[in-house]
């Protein structure tokens, strides 16, 4: 069986390729799998990538995109642990719905926003790898869910009250196991080994394949994709190097403050304060400074 053709990851494509309109099928067949709709793009909107410094360019990329239902699609990919993260998601989303109310309209034109997020770090707790969040309002005494009236139906062009929020969707890429058993798990498999394999189906992959070789791009633009990847190693091992060196440096804290409790608890006992030493691993030192506190 021939080894899959390597292909540019997608975040390199959401930053070069993927916000030009000749590619828009790629986008349309990810996000058609994911939100289980079809999908269609009609633009991609200003980014908020300007305005990040150098090191957040590259620990996650982003592309805000309009859809045909006038759905604005918020899409990110962050590298990086980010303890603040759910924060960070609902920041951006109420920032995109402030943004596209214009100034005097009335609140039932304010935009759906759509979050999605491509995680390549662990991130909260949970068995699953794709989660999905809306706000329902649900009844304290008859746990009855809150359903729209006719008329705010037939006002809001929608079904249920939770579709007039941001709605989150969060790909735990590195906890999906390989194995694809429905087109969306195609797709998550592409996002975690930048491979496609023969026998996909789902929407937008075949493109995807075709026009994200990696031995395709021109020459510049391949040599740039290579210093880019070279830029996420060093960052991910400068990153596990410091949680390397804080990690030692705590044990050996730990180790230490163990031998200070142990000493404490012998001081009455071993009125030597170089045997205690030796019987700690502690200084003389150490052992005069703590016969002096106590």
């Amino acid at each position: 069986m021939p080894m899959p053709r390597r292909l540019i990851s997608f975040d390199w494509a959401l930053k070069r390729l993927l916000r030009s309109k000749a590619h828009f099928g790629i986008l349309e067949g990810f996000l058609s799998e994911l939100l289980q709709d079809d999908i269609q793009i009609l633009e991609i909107l200003d980014s908020e990538s300007g305005r990040d410094t150098p090191l957040e360019k590259l620990n996650r990329v982003d592309l805000r995109a309009r859809n045909q239902h006038g759905e604005i699609i918020l899409i990110e990919v962050q590298y990086e642990r980010q303890f603040d993260y759910l924060q960070r998601i609902l920041h951006s989303s109420a920032r995109t719905v402030v943004d596209n109310l214009p100034k005097g309209a009335p609140y039932e034109d304010i935009v759906k926003v759509i979050s999605v997020s491509i995680l390549y770090f662990d991130f909260g707790q949970g068995e699953d790898y794709v989660y999905h969040g809306a706000t329902r309002f649900i009844g304290l005494h008859r746990q009855d869910e809150l359903q729209l009236s006719d008329k705010q139906r037939e006002l809001y062009q929608c079904d249920q009250a939770h579709q007039l929020f941001p709605e989150y969707y969060l790909i735990k890429v590195n906890q999906f196991d390989d194995i694809a058993r429905d087109p969306l798990d195609q797709w998550i498999y592409f996002l975690k080994n930048e491979e496609i394999q023969s026998d996909f189906t789902a929407r937008g992959l075949q493109q995807a394949k075709d026009e994200l070789d990696v031995l395709k791009l021109p020459e510049p633009e391949r040599r740039a994709y290579e210093r880019y990847q070279d830029d996420l190693h060093q960052q991910a091992s400068m990153v596990q190097s410091s949680y390397g060196v804080g990690r030692m440096q705590g044990l050996k804290e730990g180790r230490r403050m163990e031998r200070e409790r142990i000493a404490r608890s012998l001081l009455d006992v071993i009125t030597d304060d170089v045997i205690l030493a030796e019987k700690t691993g502690l200084s003389l030192d150490d052992i005069q400074r703590l016969r002096g506190a106590g």
